[in-house]
């Protein structure tokens, strides 16, 4: 057993030490290597996005159920909401749609990730 404890300490001294020698070899390189200065020339372009420029990066697309009179059919209502938060967003949509002029919310009918 003591064989063991042995076999392993010297392994361990031995991954340490090779470590350590490696950390100070990068420390070394990165004090001597110049500094990375700026270009001059222009940046390339970004890749083309999946998105259009003014759509919003994250959030959700809720649509709702709405009406305007008690007995009617329901019409869509869809709201765009940065929130990543799906009953935020969900509870901004109702407010959206009371503030469009739909007074009854029936059900929330879909809700997807941007």
């Amino acid at each position: 057993m003591d064989t063991n404890l042995n076999e392993f300490e010297q392994q361990m001294r031995r991954e340490i030490d090779a470590f350590m020698d490696n950390a100070q070899e990068t420390r070394r390189k990165a004090a001597t290597a110049p500094p990375q200065w700026p270009s001059d020339e222009p940046t390339p372009a970004k890749a083309a996005r999946s998105k259009p420029a003014g759509a919003p990066k994250t959030g959700h697309l809720v649509k709702l159920a709405v009406r305007t009179k008690p007995l009617e059919l329901d019409s869509i209502f869809e709201h765009v909401s940065s929130s990543i938060s799906k009953i935020e967003a969900q509870l901004e949509a109702e407010k959206a749609a009371r503030k469009a002029g739909y007074p009854i919310i029936g059900y929330v009918v879909e809700t997807t990730r941007l």
